[in-house]
């Protein structure tokens, strides 16, 4: 582990930014609020920021992206397909343990099983994390609750963790290491794993509280989405509160629901894009024929928090499927967020138990 001068960290994000794009916590002009992008300066990363309004996913997982072209020629009769080398090299700074926990559940999603996602694996390849350890909760967070923070454990090439004048800073990989020894920086000593241990449990205390809009305690809700041990009235309950919107899939780290499209390009030429999608919709699941497995939204609802919550969906992403950031509850104008979900179904089951 080595010391990085908070006042040197502007030369660290700079250094990244002669190798690779750089994406961070930006300032938005008008609002002032924080979403992860494209920072044209390294001054504009603001590691102090907020929790980001929007996750880091759609950096690697944008959220429509040319996946191939093709051409066919009527006279010869035959294809020819293209997959344009389009990623670019990208450095992630800023992020929060629950987002890069986000981000390695994607991992397992695209390249983790039976088939792996060339085009996802062309942009993980080409990526730099340096991730930052909250040490205090924001209101919004609960990724005690699911194992997510407040500090990441794996998946970086660099963690800062602050420390009064000074970020901790902890090389994950052969790359991080490099950056280390490119800003000269100096070891932190025998004590520092042991002074870091004590940030993050300070922070983790700090969350009764300060992370005051939510509370998850999902543990005892696996078991019961697990073997569907959940009446059907909850799931209607929460469907009637559901706009179809999709807001809590595409601010969700984890979510992976996309389409597949082709779109005519002109003279027998297509693109073949892929764009987010999500469970929420009623065309998701709809086949051929226009049959549609799962048409009443409460079913839909169902699938998602099962995919979230279950311990199916855990043993696949060796985590649980929410990382406790919050955002589906800020962004639900039908306050079933994940915390109020699992709110309720723990309320429904004390009541069936008192019956």
């Amino acid at each position: 582990m080595y010391i990085l001068p908070k006042k040197e960290s502007l030369r660290m994000i700079a250094a990244l930014a002669e190798d690779y794009d750089l994406y961070g916590p930006v300032l938005q002009d008008v609002s002032g609020e924080p979403l992860f992008d494209r920072a044209m300066d390294p001054a504009d990363v603001r590691l102090d920021a907020a929790i980001t309004y929007n996750p880091p996913k759609g950096v690697l997982f944008p959220q429509s992206e040319r996946i191939l072209s093709y051409r066919y020629d009527r006279e010869s009769r035959k294809a020819s397909i293209r997959r344009d080398d389009l990623v670019r090299p990208k450095a992630l700074v800023g992020l929060r343990s629950c987002d890069l926990n986000g981000l390695l559940c994607l991992d397992r999603f695209f390249l983790g099983q039976e088939y792996v996602d060339d085009v996802y694996l062309d942009h993980r390849k080409k990526m730099f994390i340096v991730a930052n350890t909250c040490v205090r909760p924001f209101p919004q967070c609960f990724c005690v609750c699911t194992d997510s923070g407040p500090s990441a454990r794996e998946g970086f090439d660099v963690n800062l963790t602050e420390a009064g004048d000074d970020y901790l800073f902890e090389a994950g990989s052969d790359k991080g290491e490099a950056l280390a020894k490119r800003l000269g920086l100096k070891e932190a000593g025998p004590d520092a794993s042991a002074r870091k241990g004590r940030i993050v449990d300070a922070s983790i205390a700090r969350f009764d509280a300060e992370a005051t809009e939510n509370k998850a305690w999902i543990s005892r809700v696996v078991n019961r989405i697990t073997t569907g041990f959940i009446g059907n009235e909850v799931w209607e309950y929460v469907g009637d509160q559901c706009f179809e919107c999709g807001a809590c899939a595409f601010v969700c780290p984890t979510c992976s629901c996309f389409n597949i499209e082709d779109v005519a390009s002109g003279e027998g030429g297509a693109d073949r894009m892929r764009s987010w999608d999500s469970c929420s919709f009623e065309g998701y699941t709809r086949m051929a024929g226009d049959h549609n497995p799962r048409k009443p939204v409460e079913d839909r609802r169902n699938k998602r928090f099962f995919c979230k919550l279950s311990y199916t969906q855990s043993k696949k992403y060796l985590r649980p499927g929410c990382v406790g950031c919050g955002r589906c509850a800020r962004v639900c104008p039908g306050d079933i967020g994940l915390p109020n979900v699992v709110t309720y179904i723990r309320r429904e089951t004390t009541k069936a138990g008192t019956r």
